[in-house]
């Protein structure tokens, strides 16, 4: 018999189940903690927690993770130099301060509008590649010949063994602009998820399972790994879609609405008869629009880890995702003693990261490019948990609250506090880990708001429900203003919402905050049975789809019935006739669909090719169209019952 491994890398867990083939029944299923700065260790937990003997009988890996999406959420991505070449629009903000304009760029044609500043880019390059970790590269209309990117490309590999990413492998749409971002942060991410991807195919191979491996796509969709490893970008949202395919599979509902509780964020999606809600633009992800085709979602940094503070009697909730309390007491034999020691600071000091319960730790991740000022921090900061109090006596000097940021933010320094997990320990409705060190959180913060330790963490409880209860309604009630829904929720009127589709909660201790989301609104609300691992269910159950946009247009109004050229993905052809153009261009797009499903273990009848024509041409026009696109979709079923 046969089985399917499905796993999911989260801030907090990595999940891993084992589908029978069969039937589609989850025969193992098993949790354990995502370990940095490498995730292997976490990922051999988890799968050692699953039944042996199905593992010997795995043919199919399918993974997805959070871990990019978090990644670009807090801000703490590797740092990526930006190569833009040709006239780029300078009114909008770049995500980072290593840029180079260079001269170069196409016209709609694809024809060159200058010759490429080679000499300029390299020089860039051999200045900034002790600073980056990847280089980023957009021309100006490289949808329609990306000969300048490519030639940026392998030149800064040979000079620099860095990796490069080009615009016009992400996206064909025009935009020079969201290319160069999708760009950016599809580079951000590439060390992130190769060490993800690699920690993966060693355990496999370790242990003796051949099996096609696959990745979740953040349109719900499967991707084959070479794939993920070159576009990243790609699976940004892959453990939001995962939890969306995945939800709807536990319940057994083709239309629903989905919560998922994360460790780093929530996020709110919805499905409408088996088919992913998408998003009509890129997916916006830390800010920045992208010309990435994702699932439709409203994410809040609002998690079962996120950080509890508090200044001046008033409690706030994230955005930055700390190791809980109770999860540090059992990791680190000496913080409880510490957390017990340390004093409280002044009121007048309290900040984000000047709190009784705030501590800190080396992440393990290489530092460069640090300050005096950062470099003195991170030297007091060691192997075990340390306050700002024993900082500041290492350092000899006032601490800045801000040096501790940048360092956060650099991925140098992970940070432990009081969160809603540790809230749900004190109050008895989660207890994997230390209680203690949660209470004791729990009393420190309770004393600043003047309450009790109870009456605090049911107000934690209680902004955690109501932060879920706000970011659903904003997506079901889309272009509804959040004082509106926030005026409704808070109860400044007689009136409470209800919901015409199901809701279904995922996440570990999901079940905690149900009664007090039903207290916000009227909802059919299920928790299924496997809820605590959805998204590696949801993993195993995308789709593979693959579609290929190619456009044709004549190469001058002058001549319209000869002389016609194709823009593919990285490609520009060009034909005689419309009809060899046409012809060519259906033939490409086939192909392109055919090969990425053999990549995703899928060919002959278990995919299908649908071809969709649109001519565009005025009015009395006599010859070939102005502008033919071709749609080009397949669609790969693996076999999972329904």
């Amino acid at each position: 018999m046969h089985y399917s491994l499905g796993i999911d890398a989260g801030g907090t867990y990595t999940d891993a189940v084992l589908v029978r083939d069969s039937n589609g029944e989850i025969a193992s299923s098993n949790k354990a903690l995502t370990t940095y700065p490498d995730p292997l260790e976490g990922i051999k937990n988890v799968i050692d927690g699953l039944n042996p003997e199905y593992l010997k009988n795995v043919k199919l890996v399918s993974v997805s993770t959070t871990l990019s999406t978090n990644t670009l959420l807090e801000g703490t991505g590797f740092p990526v130099a930006l190569i833009l070449i040709g006239d780029h629009p300078l009114e909008k903000e770049l995500p980072t301060r290593h840029v180079l304009f260079a001269r170069g760029g196409h016209n709609h044609n694809g024809e060159e509008v200058f010759p490429l500043d080679l000499e300029a880019i390299e020089k860039f390059a051999l200045a900034v590649k002790d600073k980056v970790s990847a280089f980023a590269i957009s021309s100006y209309f490289s949808t329609r010949n990306p000969e300048h990117e490519l030639k940026a490309k392998d030149s800064i590999l040979k000079l620099t063994g860095l990796p490069a990413v080009c615009g016009h492998e992400l996206s064909q749409e025009l935009g020079a602009y969201e290319r160069a971002v999708t760009a950016f942060l599809n580079a951000q991410l590439i060390p992130i998820t190769r060490q993800f991807v690699q920690s993966i195919i060693t355990d496999i191979r370790k242990r003796g399972i051949n099996a096609q491996l696959l990745m979740l796509k953040c349109d719900g969709s499967v991707v084959g790994i070479k794939d993920a490893l070159e576009k990243p970008i790609e699976t940004i949202f892959s453990g939001p879609a995962a939890s969306l395919v995945g939800a709807s599979y536990l319940s057994g509902l083709k239309t629903c609405a989905v919560v998922d509780v994360g460790g780093t964020s929530t996020d709110i999606s919805s499905i409408c008869m088996g088919v992913p809600d998408l998003s009509d633009e890129g997916a916006v992800v830390g800010g920045w629009k992208t010309r990435v085709r994702a699932i439709r979602m409203e994410t809040t940094a609002t998690g079962g880890d996120s950080h509890i503070w508090t200044v001046d009697r008033e409690l706030f909730l994230g955005p930055r995702r700390v190791i809980p309390l109770a999860l540090a007491a059992v990791q680190y034999p000496d913080f409880l003693n510490n957390l017990k020691r340390t004093p409280m600071p002044a009121r007048e000091d309290l900040g984000e990261n000047i709190q009784p319960t705030k501590f800190f730790i080396r992440s393990g991740y290489p530092a460069c490019d640090l300050s005096k000022a950062e470099a003195e921090v991170l030297g007091a900061i060691g192997e075990e948990p340390v306050s700002v109090y024993e900082i500041t006596a290492l350092i000899r000097k006032d601490l800045l609250p801000q040096t501790l940021d940048t360092l956060i933010q650099k991925r140098l320094v992970q940070a432990i506090g009081f969160t809603p997990t540790d809230a749900l320990h004190v109050l008895g409705e989660y207890t994997a880990w230390n209680e203690e060190a949660s209470k004791i959180g729990a009393e420190r913060l309770a004393r600043l708001m003047r309450m009790t330790p109870g009456e605090f963490c049911i107000s934690v409880k209680k902004r955690v429900a109501r932060n879920m209860a706000l970011h659903l309604l904003s997506y079901v009630l889309q272009g509804v203003p959040y004082t509106s829904i926030e005026k409704i929720l808070d109860g400044n009127y007689s009136a409470k919402f209800k919901l015409g589709i199901p809701v279904v909660l995922l996440g570990g201790p999901v079940r905690a905050h149900r009664k007090e989301l039903e207290e916000f609104i009227d909802a059919n609300i299920i928790v299924p049975e496997h809820a605590e691992v959805g998204n590696a269910v949801g993993a195993l159950a995308g789709k593979g789809i693959k579609r290929v946009e190619i456009l044709i247009r004549p190469a001058s109004l002058v001549t319209p019935e000869t002389d016609f050229l194709v823009f593919a993905p990285g490609k520009r052809l060009r034909f005689d006739l419309y009809v060899e153009a046409l012809n060519a261009a259906t033939e490409l797009g086939k192909k392109i669909v055919t090969d990425y499903m053999k990549d995703c273990g899928l060919s002959g009848n278990q995919v299908e090719i649908s071809i969709e024509k649109k001519t565009t041409s005025p009015d009395g026009w006599t010859h070939p169209p102005m502008e033919t696109n071709l749609l080009v979709m397949g669609v790969g079923m693996r076999g999972l019952p329904d």
